[in-house]
């Protein structure tokens, strides 16, 4: 009965710290330097003083090609950029893994999906991805002016069964709705959600 009562203890245990994170909310965000789709070096503190998306992504990944070929990502890309934000998409798949690109091929793809990234960033050692813990893609982080972590997390609330017959441009957009409240000097009210794609496919 004991071992019974510590067994349910540590499953609730676990449960409840499901969405803890590793780069903890309201601290300020770790870093990085990574080269962009053009050989440039991007920093991060590159952008303090203003709000930054960072957007895990994977262009192979089902979850991924859903929300650009509906727009969604798009629309909440233009809108990020209505509100001053600087938008980071992070590749950090491994060479010959699933979503794993050129410089090349990752403009075209920006082109070809009208996608107004601010820069697309390669992490192909996964070293930025592991620091903020990305696990899926896409995988969302809201970063305000002053390099506090203010968000991370899914773009909405339409993961889970049903997804792919889903209209995403209904659901909750968590990204356009931590913007508003930053705009508005307010906390925001989901600071912290449960991402849902495929798994970043970092290297061993």
């Amino acid at each position: 009965m004991k071992n019974r009562f510590y067994t349910v203890i540590i499953a609730l245990f676990l449960s409840s710290n499901s969405l803890i994170a590793y780069v903890q909310t309201d601290e300020i965000s770790p870093d990085f330097k990574l080269k962009n789709s053009f050989g440039d070096y991007v920093s991060l503190s590159d952008y303090r003083g203003k709000k930054v998306i960072l957007e895990w992504t994977n262009h192979g990944c089902p979850f991924v090609a859903k929300h650009y070929s509906t727009g969604n990502m798009q629309s909440t890309q233009n809108y990020a950029k209505d509100s001053g934000a600087i938008w980071l998409s992070i590749i950090s798949s491994a060479p010959g893994t699933q979503g794993f690109v050129s410089s090349a091929e990752a403009n075209d793809l920006t082109s070809s999906r009208n996608a107004i990234p601010t820069h697309v960033l390669f992490d192909s050692d996964g070293t930025v991805g592991r620091m903020y813990d990305a696990k899926t893609t896409p995988h969302m982080f809201i970063i305000d002016e002053d390099g506090r972590l203010k968000y991370q997390g899914a773009i909405d609330d339409a993961g889970g069964r049903g997804f792919m017959s889903k209209d995403l441009l209904e659901a909750n957009n968590y990204i356009k709705k931590g913007l508003k409240e930053i705009l508005q000097e307010r906390s925001l009210s989901t600071p912290v959600t449960k991402p849902y794609g495929c798994s970043v496919k970092y290297a061993p």
